[in-house]
């Protein structure tokens, strides 16, 4: 357990916890507490608020159909902490997040919460390209379990929105979700991966180059698995699903391991 001591307008001590998933447990009395959480939420204290997150992520591991009416209203609490200059605050929300993430996996995409998640995980990837060091390694943490929680195509169509991102950061993460993403599904989805990685290859960051070359290698491995003709079936396939320079790019990519 980390523990880091903060000051809150330098006149008085706070101490965080910042409490593993493993070390959090059950609440006493779920069904009482659960009433009070939204409060608790919406303090005007922040290290109430952090207590409060944690809270969630108690009833997110362990009381999740008590959490699932205020889902919507907890992703928003999230966002609004993952915003705030305290990183305490931001971090405990977004370790928040990996547990709803790990909990509530595809629940996130339905239509009640689609918005308050398309803005959570905006704020994730933010977090992951500009924030502090141990912020960013939580955010990343994150996003890898949103990856791995969520069915994939769906998925796959929120983080493409964020590939043409105006912040060449966001794009960079969004890549790196995707190359993420990539490594650990099946071949139906390689048309649609196909075309995202061909466009940050030629990104102007390198973390969203790098990323993208890592999704051509697991979009060729998914694709060429049960091939006996490796190398002429990729480029075929390159060639009838891209512009011919980015069919090139592809093939040079897989020449040159």
């Amino acid at each position: 357990m980390m523990r880091t001591k903060l000051h809150c307008h330098q006149t008085a001590d706070a101490t965080i916890d910042y409490i593993s998933s493993e070390n959090l447990k059950a609440m006493p009395d779920p069904e009482t507490q659960i009433t009070g959480l939204t409060e608790g939420l919406d303090s005007k204290d922040w290290a109430k608020v952090c207590e409060s997150l944690n809270d969630a992520r108690r009833f997110a591991l362990y009381h999740s159909a008590l959490m699932a009416p205020i889902l919507e209203k907890v992703l928003l609490v999230l966002v609004k902490a993952m915003k705030n200059p305290r990183s305490a605050l931001s971090k405990t929300s977004i370790m928040a997040s990996t547990d709803i993430f790990n909990t509530f996996g595809d629940e996130l995409l339905q239509p009640t919460n689609s918005d308050a998640f398309d803005h959570m995980l905006l704020q994730l990837l933010l977090k992951a390209s500009q924030d502090k060091k141990f912020v960013c390694e939580e955010a990343d943490k994150a996003l890898k379990a949103m990856v791995g929680s969520m069915t994939p195509l769906p998925l796959l169509q929120k983080l493409q929105a964020y590939v043409n991102h105006a912040n060449l950061r966001i794009r960079a993460k969004a890549a790196i979700s995707i190359s993420h993403w990539a490594g650990g599904n099946e071949r139906v989805w390689v048309g649609s991966l196909v075309q995202i990685a061909a466009e940050l290859l030629n990104d102007r960051l390198p973390e969203a180059r790098e990323a993208a070359r890592s999704t051509v290698i697991s979009i060729y491995d998914a694709f060429t698995e049960n091939e006996e003709q490796k190398q002429e079936s990729w480029q075929n396939f390159c060639q009838s699903n891209l512009t011919p320079l980015h069919a090139q790019s592809m093939v040079k990519i897989i020449s040159s391991q």
